[in-house]
């Protein structure tokens, strides 16, 4: 099984020009705000206050920076970054300072040069709002060959047996409560920047 054996807070930055040096594998987290990004970056790093969420939706402004070390069966070790996104939807500011943060937001995304997987969450609930279509339209848009993108449905407990079936058939539902989904996550992970391993 793939596992996490390290797990520590790099920096966090504003902004491109302060992100730290491109060079290792990067994992970008990407959803609207309360969609519980932090807590699913916690849950599979088996580590509560990694990363800190906030009780106040659209509060993280900041682009947050974790070295993680996986370890496969046979005791290899790889370095890959995780980088907790701002939310997006619900914070409560000034249009001038939301576009700031859009900009920012939008030249990181696109220009990363280490970056190889969007893990885009997705609230297990709401399956289908329009800001999630346009978050897979606007990353699908720049997408580059060696970029790939992974949805992950959170909050998998608040939904009945039934409604769990039909969302499952093709996707990765997660609960972070019921610590359900997690080692599926961190090896869905895993195989996409490394590829699986006998």
């Amino acid at each position: 099984m793939i596992r996490v054996v390290k797990a520590e807070f790099v920096k966090s930055s504003p902004s491109m020009d302060e992100a730290v040096s491109e060079g290792t594998s990067e994992v970008l987290f990407l959803g609207r705000s309360n969609v519980g990004k932090s807590s699913l970056i916690n849950a599979l790093c088996s580590k509560k206050q990694l990363a800190k969420s906030s009780s106040t939706p659209g509060k993280t402004q900041l682009i947050n920076f974790f070295h993680i070390v996986y370890e496969d069966e046979e005791k290899r070790r790889f370095n890959v970054l995780f980088v907790d996104l701002p939310g997006f939807g619900y914070a409560k500011v000034s249009k001038e300072v939301k576009k700031k943060w859009e900009e920012s937001l939008n030249t990181f995304i696109k220009k990363r040069m280490s970056a190889r997987l969007f893990v885009h969450l997705i609230d297990a609930r709401h399956p289908n709002l329009e800001i999630d279509k346009n978050v897979d339209e606007y990353i699908n848009s720049f997408l580059k060959a060696d970029q790939k993108v992974l949805n992950i449905y959170t909050k998998s407990d608040k939904l009945t047996q039934q409604e769990s079936a039909a969302l499952g058939k093709n996707n990765l539902l997660v609960s972070v409560l019921k610590k359900r989904g997690i080692n599926e996550a961190n090896e869905a992970i895993f195989n996409i920047l490394f590829g699986k391993t006998e």
